[in-house]
């Protein structure tokens, strides 16, 4: 019995397909720990470095997901294994470096903001007597 030759034709143009093209969305338990990470870069000021280790790993993603899947067991005694595996999960979609640059990018200017205001703060209130 032969097979019709459009569909082995079609089979092959999706073999090597790596994605549909659409922007890469998190999952609601992967947003939360992507958000809890971007808050504490952003925190310790440290979006700027984060942000070029990023680019400059962007090919190897889906090497550093595995990588981190392979040291989850060493790395959980620094990280919840959980949060790890979620992140691991999330790093081998593609796309993914560009949403969490995004999301990075809005933790700092989120910092930039509340710093501003608490040094808006602190230069409004009169110095305190010391006793």
């Amino acid at each position: 019995m032969s097979v019709p030759a459009h569909s082995w034709k079609a089979t092959l143009r999706r073999a090597f397909a790596l994605d549909d093209g659409s922007p890469c969305q998190p999952e609601p338990h992967q947003r939360i720990v992507l958000e809890k990470l971007a808050d504490e870069i952003a925190k310790r000021e440290l979006t700027g470095p984060a942000l070029a280790f990023l680019e400059m790993s962007r090919p190897l993603n889906g090497v550093s997901s595995a990588a981190l899947h392979f040291f989850t067991p060493i790395a959980s005694v620094l990280a919840s294994p959980v949060a790890l595996k979620s992140f691991a999960e999330f790093l081998e979609k593609r796309g993914s470096v560009d949403y969490l640059c995004g999301m990075l990018e809005a933790a700092e200017q989120h910092a930039q903001e509340v710093r501003a205001s608490h040094d808006a703060q602190a230069r409004d209130e009169p110095p305190t007597p010391q006793a």
